[in-house]
Protein backbone atom coordinates (compact mmCIF):
# COMPACT_ATOMS: atom_id res chain seq x y z
CA UNK A 1 0.00 0.00 0.00
CA UNK A 2 1.60 3.11 -0.92
CA UNK A 3 0.13 5.03 2.02
CA UNK A 4 1.72 2.71 4.74
CA UNK A 5 4.86 4.05 2.22
CA UNK A 6 4.21 7.46 2.69
CA UNK A 7 3.81 6.82 6.24
CA UNK A 8 6.93 5.25 6.46
CA UNK A 9 8.64 8.41 4.48
CA UNK A 10 7.20 10.94 6.78
CA UNK A 11 8.82 8.81 10.14
CA UNK A 12 11.99 9.43 7.98
CA UNK A 13 11.66 13.16 7.51
CA UNK A 14 10.60 12.59 11.36
CA UNK A 15 13.45 11.10 12.63
CA UNK A 16 15.88 13.17 10.35
CA UNK A 17 14.63 16.68 11.96
CA UNK A 18 14.90 14.97 15.53
CA UNK A 19 18.17 14.23 15.19
CA UNK A 20 19.59 17.00 13.61
CA UNK A 21 17.82 19.97 15.13
CA UNK A 22 16.70 19.96 18.50
CA UNK A 23 15.29 23.61 18.54
CA UNK A 24 13.68 22.72 15.04
CA UNK A 25 12.16 19.60 16.59
CA UNK A 26 10.72 21.83 19.37
CA UNK A 27 9.21 24.55 17.38
CA UNK A 28 7.27 21.97 15.16
CA UNK A 29 5.43 20.44 17.98
CA UNK A 30 3.59 23.66 18.27
CA UNK A 31 2.60 24.12 14.98
CA UNK A 32 -1.22 22.43 14.43
CA UNK A 33 -0.36 18.59 14.01
CA UNK A 34 -1.50 18.94 10.33
CA UNK A 35 1.09 20.76 9.90
CA UNK A 36 4.13 18.28 11.36
CA UNK A 37 4.67 16.05 8.74
CA UNK A 38 4.97 19.04 5.67
CA UNK A 39 6.99 21.00 7.65
CA UNK A 40 9.15 17.52 8.60
CA UNK A 41 9.36 16.73 4.83
CA UNK A 42 10.87 20.36 3.95
CA UNK A 43 13.22 19.97 6.71
CA UNK A 44 14.48 16.42 5.82
CA UNK A 45 14.88 17.78 2.22
CA UNK A 46 16.94 21.18 2.75
CA UNK A 47 19.20 18.98 5.44
CA UNK A 48 20.24 15.65 3.28
CA UNK A 49 20.79 18.92 0.52
CA UNK A 50 23.27 20.27 2.55
CA UNK A 51 24.73 17.26 4.19
CA UNK A 52 26.18 16.22 0.73
CA UNK A 53 27.81 19.49 0.38
CA UNK A 54 29.17 20.04 4.35
CA UNK A 55 30.19 16.71 5.22
CA UNK A 56 30.27 13.96 2.81
CA UNK A 57 34.09 14.64 1.54
CA UNK A 58 35.15 11.19 0.90
CA UNK A 59 32.64 11.46 -2.87
CA UNK A 60 31.91 13.28 -5.30
CA UNK A 61 30.01 16.02 -3.76
CA UNK A 62 28.94 17.27 -7.67
CA UNK A 63 27.93 14.15 -8.56
CA UNK A 64 25.63 13.54 -5.97
CA UNK A 65 24.30 16.85 -5.61
CA UNK A 66 23.51 16.69 -9.59
CA UNK A 67 21.90 13.28 -9.09
CA UNK A 68 19.63 14.34 -6.04
CA UNK A 69 18.48 17.22 -8.06
CA UNK A 70 17.26 14.67 -10.43
CA UNK A 71 16.02 12.25 -8.02
CA UNK A 72 13.82 15.35 -6.84
CA UNK A 73 12.55 16.70 -9.74
CA UNK A 74 11.51 12.68 -10.77
CA UNK A 75 9.94 12.26 -7.42
CA UNK A 76 7.67 15.37 -7.89
CA UNK A 77 6.99 14.58 -11.70
CA UNK A 78 5.94 10.63 -10.84
CA UNK A 79 4.93 11.53 -7.29
CA UNK A 80 7.02 8.60 -5.59
CA UNK A 81 10.68 7.90 -5.07
CA UNK A 82 12.04 5.29 -3.57
CA UNK A 83 14.19 7.45 -1.28
CA UNK A 84 11.86 8.03 1.39
CA UNK A 85 12.71 11.79 2.25
CA UNK A 86 12.06 12.74 -1.24
CA UNK A 87 9.36 11.20 -1.12
CA UNK A 88 7.71 12.59 1.75
CA UNK A 89 8.85 15.75 0.48
CA UNK A 90 7.12 15.22 -2.95
CA UNK A 91 3.66 14.91 -1.26
CA UNK A 92 4.44 18.22 0.20
CA UNK A 93 4.95 20.00 -3.00
CA UNK A 94 2.55 18.84 -4.40
CA UNK A 95 -0.42 19.25 -1.41
CA UNK A 96 0.66 23.05 -1.16
CA UNK A 97 1.57 24.06 -4.57
CA UNK A 98 5.33 24.56 -3.56
CA UNK A 99 6.72 25.63 -7.46
CA UNK A 100 9.71 24.32 -8.74
CA UNK A 101 11.49 28.24 -8.89
CA UNK A 102 11.51 27.14 -4.84
CA UNK A 103 13.32 23.90 -5.44
CA UNK A 104 15.56 25.05 -8.25
CA UNK A 105 16.58 28.40 -6.42
CA UNK A 106 17.62 26.62 -2.86
CA UNK A 107 19.35 23.67 -4.66
CA UNK A 108 21.30 26.36 -6.76
CA UNK A 109 22.15 27.94 -3.53
CA UNK A 110 23.25 24.30 -2.49
CA UNK A 111 25.99 24.00 -5.50
CA UNK A 112 27.45 27.19 -4.88
CA UNK A 113 28.99 25.85 -1.87
CA UNK A 114 30.80 23.35 -4.13
CA UNK A 115 32.97 25.89 -5.59
CA UNK A 116 32.93 29.01 -3.52
CA UNK A 117 34.64 30.04 -0.66
CA UNK A 118 34.34 33.64 -0.67
CA UNK A 119 31.47 35.68 -1.21
CA UNK A 120 30.84 39.00 -2.98
CA UNK A 121 27.75 40.96 -1.55
CA UNK A 122 26.30 39.88 -4.44
CA UNK A 123 26.58 36.42 -4.55
CA UNK A 124 26.12 36.37 -0.39
CA UNK A 125 22.34 37.42 -1.22
CA UNK A 126 22.20 35.02 -4.14
CA UNK A 127 23.13 32.61 -1.67
CA UNK A 128 21.18 33.41 1.39
CA UNK A 129 18.00 33.48 -0.75
CA UNK A 130 18.41 29.82 -1.84
CA UNK A 131 19.90 28.89 1.09
CA UNK A 132 17.32 30.28 3.99
CA UNK A 133 14.32 32.99 2.59
CA UNK A 134 12.92 30.19 -0.14
CA UNK A 135 12.91 27.64 2.39
CA UNK A 136 10.90 30.17 4.72
CA UNK A 137 8.30 30.56 1.82
CA UNK A 138 8.10 26.37 1.41
CA UNK A 139 6.98 27.07 5.01
CA UNK A 140 4.91 29.79 4.58
CA UNK A 141 2.84 27.49 1.51
CA UNK A 142 2.12 25.16 4.49
CA UNK A 143 1.34 27.43 6.89
CA UNK A 144 -0.56 29.28 5.10
CA UNK A 145 -2.66 26.38 4.08
CA UNK A 146 -4.16 27.65 0.41
CA UNK A 147 -4.56 31.36 1.42
CA UNK A 148 -3.03 32.77 -1.41
CA UNK A 149 -3.97 36.62 -0.08
CA UNK A 150 -2.41 35.91 3.20
CA UNK A 151 0.88 33.88 1.87
CA UNK A 152 1.91 37.21 -0.64
CA UNK A 153 1.46 39.48 2.08
CA UNK A 154 3.57 37.50 4.14
CA UNK A 155 6.46 36.79 1.68
CA UNK A 156 8.59 39.49 2.23
CA UNK A 157 8.30 38.42 6.33
CA UNK A 158 9.24 35.12 5.66
CA UNK A 159 11.67 35.67 3.54
CA UNK A 160 13.36 38.20 6.36
CA UNK A 161 12.89 35.10 9.13
CA UNK A 162 14.97 33.15 7.07
CA UNK A 163 17.68 35.08 5.79
CA UNK A 164 18.00 36.64 9.64
CA UNK A 165 17.97 32.52 10.63
CA UNK A 166 20.77 31.65 8.30
CA UNK A 167 23.06 34.99 9.12
CA UNK A 168 23.04 33.85 12.64
CA UNK A 169 23.90 30.35 11.83
CA UNK A 170 26.93 32.16 9.64
CA UNK A 171 28.01 33.62 13.19
CA UNK A 172 27.84 31.16 15.59
CA UNK A 173 29.29 28.75 12.75
CA UNK A 174 32.28 30.74 11.33
CA UNK A 175 34.89 29.05 13.33
CA UNK A 176 33.48 25.68 11.67
CA UNK A 177 32.81 26.90 7.89
CA UNK A 178 36.30 28.33 7.79
CA UNK A 179 38.45 25.61 9.39
CA UNK A 180 36.50 22.65 8.51
CA UNK A 181 35.48 23.65 4.84
CA UNK A 182 37.13 26.74 4.09
CA UNK A 183 34.43 29.06 3.48
CA UNK A 184 33.67 32.46 4.62
CA UNK A 185 29.85 33.77 3.62
CA UNK A 186 30.32 37.55 5.06
CA UNK A 187 31.33 39.53 2.36
CA UNK A 188 34.42 41.54 2.41
CA UNK A 189 35.34 40.32 6.29
CA UNK A 190 38.95 39.27 6.43
CA UNK A 191 38.49 36.75 9.58
CA UNK A 192 42.49 36.84 10.38
CA UNK A 193 41.20 40.74 11.47
CA UNK A 194 37.72 39.92 12.17
CA UNK A 195 36.60 43.59 13.95
CA UNK A 196 34.12 44.10 16.43
CA UNK A 197 32.67 47.24 14.04
CA UNK A 198 32.08 44.71 11.43
CA UNK A 199 30.67 42.12 13.80
CA UNK A 200 28.39 45.11 14.88
CA UNK A 201 27.57 45.78 11.02
CA UNK A 202 26.47 42.59 10.54
CA UNK A 203 24.56 42.31 13.48
CA UNK A 204 22.70 45.46 12.63
CA UNK A 205 21.60 43.77 9.46
CA UNK A 206 20.36 40.91 11.43
CA UNK A 207 18.62 42.92 14.01
CA UNK A 208 16.22 44.80 11.36
CA UNK A 209 15.49 41.61 9.41
CA UNK A 210 14.18 40.28 12.73
CA UNK A 211 12.02 42.92 13.64
CA UNK A 212 11.01 42.89 9.82
CA UNK A 213 9.98 39.18 10.40
CA UNK A 214 8.29 39.55 13.64
CA UNK A 215 5.78 41.74 12.25
CA UNK A 216 4.67 38.75 10.27
CA UNK A 217 4.96 36.25 12.73
CA UNK A 218 1.97 38.41 14.67
CA UNK A 219 -0.37 38.16 11.50
CA UNK A 220 0.47 34.29 10.94
CA UNK A 221 -2.93 32.06 11.97
CA UNK A 222 -2.60 30.23 15.34
CA UNK A 223 -1.92 26.97 13.91
CA UNK A 224 1.31 27.87 12.95
CA UNK A 225 2.08 31.41 14.71
CA UNK A 226 3.44 29.62 18.29
CA UNK A 227 5.67 27.39 16.43
CA UNK A 228 7.61 30.07 14.08
CA UNK A 229 7.54 32.65 17.14
CA UNK A 230 9.29 29.93 19.48
CA UNK A 231 12.02 29.47 16.58
CA UNK A 232 12.09 33.32 16.44
CA UNK A 233 12.74 33.07 20.33
CA UNK A 234 15.48 30.72 20.24
CA UNK A 235 17.22 32.58 17.58
CA UNK A 236 16.65 35.41 19.57
CA UNK A 237 17.92 34.24 22.57
CA UNK A 238 20.98 32.70 20.28
CA UNK A 239 22.17 35.58 18.40
CA UNK A 240 22.01 37.77 22.05
CA UNK A 241 24.50 35.20 22.86
CA UNK A 242 26.51 36.11 20.24
CA UNK A 243 26.07 39.40 20.48
CA UNK A 244 27.56 39.49 24.10
CA UNK A 245 30.53 37.44 22.67
CA UNK A 246 33.63 39.14 21.40
CA UNK A 247 34.98 38.63 17.87
CA UNK A 248 37.82 36.46 19.40
CA UNK A 249 35.39 34.12 20.84
CA UNK A 250 33.04 33.53 17.97
CA UNK A 251 36.30 32.56 16.04
CA UNK A 252 36.93 30.23 18.67
CA UNK A 253 33.89 28.54 19.89
CA UNK A 254 30.53 27.72 18.74
CA UNK A 255 28.04 29.78 20.70
CA UNK A 256 25.35 26.81 21.88
CA UNK A 257 21.64 27.91 23.95
CA UNK A 258 21.27 24.82 26.54
CA UNK A 259 18.93 22.57 26.12
CA UNK A 260 17.26 23.35 29.29
CA UNK A 261 17.28 27.19 28.04
CA UNK A 262 15.54 26.03 24.79
CA UNK A 263 12.81 24.50 27.00
CA UNK A 264 12.00 27.33 29.54
CA UNK A 265 12.05 29.53 26.11
CA UNK A 266 9.06 27.20 25.01
CA UNK A 267 7.35 27.76 27.91
CA UNK A 268 7.26 31.72 27.33
CA UNK A 269 7.01 31.66 24.26
CA UNK A 270 3.62 29.32 24.51
CA UNK A 271 2.24 31.89 26.93
CA UNK A 272 3.23 35.28 25.35
CA UNK A 273 0.88 33.01 22.65
CA UNK A 274 -2.20 32.20 24.32
CA UNK A 275 -1.69 35.95 25.86
CA UNK A 276 -1.70 37.72 22.73
CA UNK A 277 1.22 39.48 23.84
CA UNK A 278 3.75 39.02 20.48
Amino acid sequence: MKELFDQVSTSCSKITTQRYSTSFSLGIKLLSKRMHAPVYAIYGFVRFADEIVDSFHAFDKAALLGRFREDTYTAVKEGISLNPILNSFQKTVKNYDIEKELIDTFLDSMEMDLSNHFYSRRLYDQYVLGSAEVVGLMCLKVFCEGNRELYEKLKTPAMKLGAAFQKINFLRDVKVDKENLGRTYFPGIDLANFSSREKQLIEEEISMALKEALAGIRQLPLSSRRGVYLAYKYYLLLFKKIRNASPQKILNERIRVPDIHKVSVMCKSVLRCELNML
